[in-house]
């Protein structure tokens, strides 16, 4: 068994787990601080290291704390199946074994866990799944839980089984386990032999029937992949209540969607990590490259990823990112699979670092000769709305947005959405209407401004919700041009946008709640190869980016005094 200084991994990883608060009613092994038995000669959490031969020395095998009593038993009972690994124990890298130390030897003074859930987010191929099988597989043997439940969860039996066969095959390889269980691979079912109602079950979001449970553990996997919050509810709301010490496993890669039940649990995982007395039964892991990491440098992989490069190679790693530079959508797996990031949608369709080099800075001033093109998308009573206005001078294209939302819900979105709206209210990229929802006549007015300031030729506008507004500024002279949001408009300039993009041609003055929703923008595809935007599946706002392709497409369509728009571009095929 080798040795392993707990304090000090932990310590140099302090920002990836939670922080552990020992008051006097808590206890770390079998005193009030970490260890203290188990340090034997200063070895810190391997009580164990001098005591190979528990049966011998039956004193100091009680002795020994409950933490590292889990971390012998996976070790030393288990074995994995897969791969190089086949048939070899199951040793435990040193991040899982700080996070079972952690899980299960910290202690209430009535002797049970302190810890209920435990929310462990690293990217792939870092070992969660065969860890949380291990657990499954300790609280069902060891736990002695008359009528232990344990059910391995996730989006679909295939996603669910991937726990389940981890934990039948490290029951198998072990004789003495072995012999103390029936394996039904039919139902994906373990039944205990000698504890009476004792058992392992598959359960998953597509199956129908999950009311009555009684659970003593429930192993979710790949939490980011549930399809709703149904199943998790289900599972977690009062389901082991009847239990002394249930416990619920979340393990997980990031994902993108931030309406879902697993950025619900992350952000809880956060909020936790920071202060861990107001959510102590909550446990939380997580290891990832921050917002201003560089995806592709190779410290900010080895940070990312606990387990490299003892199971996946830094070359296997260096081969995927070198396919990610050449394509936005394999860059967004690449970084949430390999770097567990939170991007902002599962396929990227504009690369953000051709967005940050496109176009130069300029003075709007300085644009006033200039004939302009417009996008005008409102939004709900409470949401974004976008004016936007587009040039071409020489080779360039120059946007400069306008963007309200309601002044008495700001406060209320920002805590909401985590989108700094009242900064970017303060630096003058925003601009509030009176009331709680949007003002539509307050907008009106200001377009009419912005139409004093710039010679604007056309608007081409959304027609939801803008027939009282078209009127109005109908009346007022303007030229106002329906825009349909169907593929057959929108696929042309959306294809050619990102063409000037790439070319670093549009300037766009680093606008941040621009930038903000290049960055949120999903496409839809259809069979013919064509895409446009996509506002169900873009989890955050695009309003300025669907004005700026209705602002391109009337700019690219007057460049042609036949009207032909076509004749340089190419057509879509419909």
């Amino acid at each position: 068994m080798d040795s392993f200084d707990y304090i000090k991994y932990k310590a140099a990883h302090s920002s990836n787990f939670t922080n552990i608060i020992l008051k006097e009613d808590l206890s770390m092994g079998s005193k009030k601080c970490i260890g203290e038995v188990c340090r034997g000669r200063k070895r810190p959490l391997y009580c164990f290291d001098e005591w190979h031969d528990p049966e011998g020395h039956p004193d100091k095998w009680r002795e020994r704390c409950k933490g590292c009593d889990t971390i012998w038993w996976i070790e030393n009972k288990l074995k994995l199946y897969k791969g190089r690994w086949k048939g070899k124990r199951f040793k435990l890298f040193p991040w899982q074994k700080v996070v079972t130390f952690d899980v299960f030897g910290t202690i209430k003074p009535d002797g049970t866990r302190q810890y209920k859930e435990v929310y462990i987010e690293v990217p792939k191929k870092n070992g969660k799944s065969p860890l949380v099988s291990a657990y499954g597989a300790k609280l069902f043997f060891n736990d002695h839980e008359p009528g232990c439940e344990i059910y391995p969860a996730a989006c679909d039996i295939k996603q669910a089984s991937i726990i389940f066969n981890n934990m039948k095959y490290m029951i198998e390889q072990n004789e003495t386990l072995g012999k103390k269980c029936k394996i039904v691979d039919s139902t994906k079912r373990i039944i205990h032999n000698s504890q009476m109602g004792s058992f392992i079950s598959v359960v998953s979001a597509d199956t129908k029937t999950k009311h009555g449970i009684d659970v003593h553990a429930c192993l979710f996997d790949e939490l980011h992949a549930q399809p709703n919050r149904n199943l998790y509810d289900v599972m977690t709301k009062g389901s082991g209540d009847a239990r002394l010490q249930p416990m619920f496993f979340y393990v997980t890669t990031a994902g993108y969607d931030r309406n879902s039940i697993c950025w619900e649990v992350h952000q809880r995982a956060l909020r936790t990590m920071q202060n861990p007395e107001n959510d102590p039964s909550f446990y939380a892991v997580l290891f990832y490259a921050e917002e201003d990491d560089d995806w592709t440098d190779e410290k900010v992989w080895l940070k990312a990823n606990p387990s490299m490069p003892e199971i996946i190679s830094i070359e296997t790693v260096r081969e995927a990112c070198e396919i990610a530079k050449q394509s936005p959508a394999d860059e967004n797996f690449f970084r949430r699979m390999r770097l567990n990031d939170w991007v902002k949608q599962e396929s990227r369709y504009i690369p953000m670092h051709d967005w940050d080099k496109s176009g130069i800075l300029f003075e709007p001033e300085n644009l006033k000769k200039e004939v302009f093109f417009a996008g005008l998308d409102l939004s709900s009573n409470i949401d974004l709305s976008c004016y936007l206005i587009l040039c071409k001078q020489d080779e360039y294209y120059y946007v400069i947005p306008y963007f309200w939302i309601p002044e008495d819900n700001i406060k209320k979105r920002v805590d909401k959405d985590k989108v700094p709206y009242d900064n970017w209210l303060a630096d003058g990229f925003i601009e509030a209407t009176p009331g709680n929802v949007i003002d539509h006549k307050y907008i009106e007015t200001r377009i009419i401004q912005i139409n004093t300031e710039f010679e604007i030729a056309e608007s081409a506008y959304d027609r939801w919700g803008a027939i009282r507004m078209v009127q109005n500024l109908t009346e007022e002279g303007f030229k106002l041009i329906p825009f349909g949001q169907g593929m057959a408009s929108m696929a042309a300039p959306t294809k050619e946008l990102l063409s000037i993009i790439l070319q670093h041609k549009l300037c766009h003055n680093n606008h941040p709640v621009l930038r903000w929703m290049a960055d949120n923008l999903v496409v839809k595809t259809d069979a013919a190869g064509n895409f446009k935007p996509d506002k169900e599946k873009s989890t955050e706002r695009i309003d300025g980016i669907v004005s700026m392709i209705m602002a391109f497409d009337r700019c690219i369509r007057n460049e042609y005094e036949d009207g032909n728009v076509y004749t340089d571009y190419s057509p879509i095929v419909i």
